[in-house]
């Protein structure tokens, strides 16, 4: 197995997981938010989130170096913002949809990375953090889209919805 197919494979694994889970979202809970605790996403930004900022944009940005006009004054404060600075989905279909297109995106970006440049070309990302090989960063996205994957799973628990470990990993 090659680099670029384990890439591909985590990446496509996290895609399909957390469509499920979209799919178990109605549109009338996408204001929800955890009660206890603070500075909560609502479902519809965690949706947003995971299908517009999960990891699709990010990867390709890592492979062809065009962050575009707005990453070039980023900073990590700039990276993430507050909560209510961030936006939701307005329907679980629109999020589907994105989550579509991200993914898309993300295959794409891997398959053009090149198997050499995975582990023979260093990058940074504008957000700040160490420089890593473009495999490094690249399943560092996979695992970005994989943690909010859980979080979505977790919003599911507290919604005393029937997600068991399968829903998360597929087993």
């Amino acid at each position: 197995m090659t680099l670029t197919e384990v890439l591909l494979t985590e990446a496509d694994a996290n895609y399909a997981l957390t469509e499920r889970l979209m799919r178990r979202v109605r549109d009338d809970e996408l204001s929800w938010t955890p009660s206890a605790g603070k500075n909560w996403m609502t479902m519809g930004q965690l949706l947003m989130h995971c299908a517009s900022f999960g990891s699709g944009k990010a990867i390709r940005g890592f492979v062809t170096g065009d962050w575009g006009a707005a990453a070039e004054d980023s900073t990590e404060h700039d990276h993430v913002p507050p909560p209510e600075a961030l936006p939701s989905v307005k329907t679980v279909h629109e999020a589907l949809e994105l989550l579509a297109a991200d993914r898309e995106v993300a295959r794409g970006s891997i398959l053009a990375a090149g198997e050499a440049n995975l582990l023979g070309r260093k990058t940074t990302a504008p957000w700040g953090g160490p420089e890593l090989c473009l495999f490094q960063q690249i399943l560092r996205m996979i695992a970005h889209l994989a943690q909010h994957k859980g979080q979505l799973f977790y919003y599911l628990k507290l919604m005393e919805r029937d997600v068991n470990t399968s829903d998360l990993w597929g087993t």
